[in-house]
């Protein structure tokens, strides 16, 4: 967040959702048409897109040479990444998964959750599903930290801006419950709730990310490495979708400890006091 930069959050996310919305239910729609062929992955990708997308026409169009130099040595910088807090962002998803899988078998799960899965939990036509996993934690997290929640951050505290972020995150995927064979199209069909679990589980998800990058100075590379790692923690064993449930408490608690842990940071208004010091701030 830079304090000689007027952003425009609300710009940002009404042309992210209606942009990714179009493109994201037009796929739904092609999904069930295309005859199995996959060709409807061509308008999912640029939908995973937008975020990233819409952060470049954003940096670009400001004219603003920090904003712009902020950005690349946030994407490059390694040395951004703190060492100390390299065993929470490495282990903090597995051992929330394992945590999960044992306490479900008090509730009558199996051990055999331990075991890996032998295959994705869902399809994205000719498309590998290990590419698709890797493409959303890099270009979700290029958009997110790349503009995105630093626009919040420049209106709000770190909490409220954390917590406006997931739940916005969380909406964002709405679309792929129509999406012919992805994960939320099969769980929504599995159950309901086990759908609702899964934009409920965003919302702390989205909170654990986002203290991840400000604690690594804002680095996109350990919020893009942090998604990965979440997404792969989901699908290298075969953890049901009532364990999945429990996981979500369990990252719920992880969230609140988190915040907890770092209020001062959380609740801070240092940064708005100095932002508002030195120009407005409009939503728009």
């Amino acid at each position: 967040m830079l304090p000689n930069y007027k952003y425009k959050p609300g710009i940002y996310y009404l042309s992210t959702f209606i942009v990714t919305y179009i493109l994201w239910f037009a796929g739904a729609y092609l999904s069930f048409h295309d005859g199995g062929s996959g060709l409807y992955m061509l308008i999912m990708l640029p939908g995973l897109m937008t975020p990233f997308l819409i952060s470049l026409i954003m940096i670009y169009r400001s004219k603003n040479v920090d904003l712009k130099n902020d950005f690349i040595n946030r994407l490059t910088n390694i040395r951004l990444i703190q060492p100390k807090i390299m065993p929470v962002f490495i282990l903090l998803m597995p051992l929330s998964v394992l945590i999960s899988i044992l306490i479900s078998l008090f509730f009558g799960e199996t051990a055999s959750q331990f075991q890996f899965a032998e295959g994705f939990s869902f399809s994205a036509g000719s498309i590998p599903a290990l590419l698709i996993l890797l493409l959303a934690a890099t270009f979700e997290e290029l958009g997110w930290r790349g503009y995105a929640f630093d626009s919040l951050q420049s209106r709000y505290t770190y909490f409220t801006a954390s917590l406006i972020f997931s739940v916005l995150w969380s909406f964002w995927h709405f679309p792929l419950i129509f999406v012919n064979n992805s994960y939320q199209y099969e769980i929504f069909n599995e159950s309901f709730w086990y759908g609702v679990n899964f934009f409920v589980s965003i919302i702390p998800m989205g909170i654990i990310i986002s203290w991840i990058c400000i604690k690594n100075r804002k680095s996109i590379i350990a919020a893009m490495v942090f998604h990965f790692i979440v997404n792969m923690s989901q699908e290298l064993l075969n953890i049901t979708q009532n364990t999945k449930c429990i996981e979500t408490i369990i990252l719920i608690i992880v969230a609140v400890v988190i915040i907890a842990y770092d209020r001062k940071m959380f609740f801070s208004k240092e940064h708005l006091a100095e932002r508002l010091n030195k120009s407005p701030v409009s939503f728009l």
